[in-house]
């Protein structure tokens, strides 16, 4: 959320406090006489119609921001299915390239999916020393030396070879 929507939420909310703070303290004041003279009637309807335009223009602003904020979400939904995709076809060209066998794809996948050889193992209904040979040819092929480089290999893919700077 922009700093320009949190102020225009905060705004509008401020409003609605005022203005719903003023007819709660009219109702107390009615209830328990706090004031021992009622105001003026024409001043009393000026406040009153002060008070509901606040309240209006608040629920303005509220549903302004709420309306920005939905775009936003959907913005945000739409970039992260264009990612989960990318991700997808990036995986599918790499195991291409290094030519996986369908059971090194799965292997490769579950790996980055970061479950354990065991996990993996269990899954596939395969020995542990399966997986391990097969991650070890995953790992050969694509010319990594182990799991975490495998990941940051298309991480980084996909953040375009940027290095953080110290």
């Amino acid at each position: 959320m922009k700093i320009r929507d949190r102020h225009v939420i905060a705004i509008a909310l401020f409003i609605q406090a005022v203005c719903a703070l003023f007819f709660l303290f009219d109702l107390l004041s009615s209830i328990f006489s706090f004031r021992s003279e009622p105001i003026p009637w024409q001043l009393r309807e000026v406040i009153e119609i002060g008070a509901v335009f606040g309240l209006v223009l608040g629920f303005a602003l509220g549903a302004f921001a709420l309306r920005r904020v939905t775009q936003k979400r959907r913005h945000v939904e739409g970039q992260l299915r264009l990612a989960s995709g990318a991700f997808s076809t990036l995986l599918e060209e790499r195991f291409d390239d290094w030519g996986l066998t369908p059971a090194e794809r799965d292997v490769a996948l579950f790996s980055i999916k970061g479950l354990s050889t065991r996990e993996i193992a269990g899954l596939r209904d395969t020995s542990e020393g399966t997986v391990k040979a097969q991650t070890n040819a995953i790992y050969r092929k694509a010319g990594v030396t182990g799991r975490p480089q495998l990941l940051s290999h298309f991480i980084d893919e996909l953040m375009g070879g940027i290095v953080p700077s110290k």
